[in-house]
């Protein structure tokens, strides 16, 4: 519960060569026209099994912070919105790029209609993420198109059901 809203929670984990280097949890709602509302993260970065840092970590209601659009309902090329919104630590901005893509990732498919956005933080302002995302999945694919040769793909999901 987030600003007395209840949130559903995604575990993301990035490993490298088996070792974690960071874990996020993602606080998501549905508004009432359908966009996808970020209500914040707490996220870890690892090294060695320790976390060393939680830069990054947001939640909407404090400091002033309010919750954000992750993905619209009824997106259009051109869209720019912020993602998250705290003043010097998460400032995350999208611009809808492309509709009705189709993605390859390694979970094992393909996600035809994709939502394929521009993503970049002015914070990091060198680097700007190509993201896709599917239908009932959310995002498979981020690219990094600019500061480096990052890519992350859906290679597992797990539901509540399936770790009980």
């Amino acid at each position: 519960m987030i600003l007395d809203i209840n949130c559903i929670v995604i575990r993301d984990n990035v490993t490298l060569n088996g070792n974690l280097v960071e874990e996020t949890l993602d606080w998501y709602t549905q508004d009432e026209n359908g966009s996808i509302r970020y209500f914040g993260d707490d996220a870890k970065e690892y090294e060695n099994g320790k976390v060393v840092s939680t830069e990054g970590s947001w939640e909407a209601g404090v400091d002033g912070t309010k919750p954000r659009i992750v993905m619209e309902a009824n997106p259009k090329i051109g869209d720019t919105y912020r993602q998250e919104y705290y003043k010097g630590e998460a400032e995350d901005m999208a611009q809808v790029i492309g509709l009705n893509e189709t993605t390859s990732v390694h979970y094992g498919c393909s996600f035809n209609y994709s939502l394929m956005t521009k993503e970049w933080k002015p914070l990091e302002p060198e680097i700007i993420e190509h993201k896709y995302y599917a239908p009932g999945r959310g995002m498979v694919l981020e690219v990094m198109v600019e500061g480096g040769l990052e890519r992350l793909e859906l290679v597992n999901i797990e539901t509540e059901k399936d770790s009980i």
